[in-house]
C-alpha cells in the first residue's frame, strides 16, 4: 500500500450532466455583474485572466502537451473552456478577495461556497435525464513540476523574510497557505460532496488522496506569486482601476496590507 500521497498518481475526475455547464455559465455572469456594479473591477479583470490562464494550462499543457486530459461524452475544448474559466474566474476572484480583506469578505465566500455546494444538487434534480460528461487527467506527468513551483515560491518568500528586518514588511506566510489550501478544499469538497468529484471511484481513500493532495498543492503553488502580483498592481491602482494618490513600493504595500485587518461594513 502506497502511502505517500503525495507521490501517488491523482486522477482528478468529474461526472456531471450538461444542465451543470448553463447552470454555472449563468452563475459566473451573475457573479461578473455584482464585482463590476461594486466597482471591484481590478479583482473582475483578475478572475477573468485567471480563468484565460486556466484555459492555456488545462488545454494546452494538461491535453496538448502531456495528453492527459481525456473526456467522454462531450466537445474536449468547450468544457474545458467552460470549466477553466468557471473555476478560473471564481478562485482567482476569491483568492483576490481574500488577499484584499475586502470588507464584504463574508458576504463573497458565501456567494461561491453555497454555489458551489447547490449546483451540482440542481443539475441533478432538473437535468437527471440527461446523459452525463465524463472529464478526467492524470497527474503523474507534472505533479514534479507543480511542486517545483509551490518550492520556488515558498522558498522565495521565506529568504525575503528570513533577511527582512522590519517585521511588518514581511509576507504574512500562514495567511497565505491558509487561503491557498483552503479555496481548493473548498472546491474540491463541494464537488466531492455534490457527486462530481471522482463520482465513479468506489475507493474512498481514492477520493480522498485527489482531495487531500490537490487542496495542498493546486491552488497553493500560486498563492506567493499571486500574492507579489496583488501588492504590486495594489501599490499604483486602486480596485476601480483609478491610480493611488500616493504610489507605495512593494515593500511599503506589504507593510500597508500587514496592517489591514479582515472587517465589516
Amino acid at each position: 500500500m502506497n502511502i505517500n500521497l503525495l507521490a501517488s498518481e491523482v486522477i482528478a475526475q468529474r461526472v456531471f450532466n450538461p444542465l451543470y455547464i448553463y447552470l454555472d455559465i449563468a452563475f459566473l455572469i451573475v457573479l461578473c455583474v455584482l464585482l463590476a456594479v461594486k466597482k471591484k473591477y481590478l479583482t473582475l479583470l483578475w478572475g477573468i485572466a485567471g480563468g484565460v490562464l486556466y484555459m492555456v494550462v488545462d488545454y494546452g499543457i494538461f491535453h496538448l502537451l502531456t495528453g492527459s486530459r481525456s473526456i467522454e461524452g462531450g466537445n474536449l475544448f468547450w468544457v474545458l473552456l467552460w470549466m477553466s474559466m468557471s473555476y478560473g474566474i471564481t478562485n482567482f476572484v476569491w483568492i483576490w478577495l481574500w488577499f484584499s480583506k475586502d470588507k464584504y469578505l463574508a458576504e463573497w465566500s458565501f456567494l461561491i461556497v453555497v454555489w458551489w455546494i447547490a449546483a451540482p444538487m440542481l443539475a441533478n434534480t432538473f437535468g437527471a435525464d440527461l446523459p452525463p460528461i465524463k472529464i478526467q487527467r492524470t497527474t503523474g506527468a507534472y505533479h514534479g513540476y507543480m511542486a517545483l513551483i509551490l518550492v520556488l515560491g515558498y522558498g522565495a518568500a521565506i529568504c525575503y523574510n528570513l533577511f527582512q528586518k522590519d517585521k511588518s514588511k514581511r509576507f504574512p506566510l500562514l495567511w497565505m497557505l491558509a487561503i491557498g489550501v483552503l479555496v481548493q478544499f473548498a472546491w474540491e469538497f463541494s464537488l466531492l460532496v455534490g457527486g462530481i468529484r471522482s463520482a465513479e471511484f468506489a475507493d474512498w481513500g481514492q477520493k480522498l488522496t485527489t482531495l487531500v493532495v490537490n487542496s495542498l498543492l493546486e491552488t497553493n503553488l500560486g498563492a506567493v506569486p499571486i500574492y507579489c502580483i496583488y501588492a504590486l498592481v495594489t501599490s499604483r491602482y486602486r480596485e476601480d482601476l483609478r491610480r493611488r494618490s500616493l504610489a507605495v513600493t512593494f515593500c511599503g504595500r506589504l507593510k500597508e496590507l500587514n496592517e489591514t485587518r479582515v472587517r465589516g461594513e
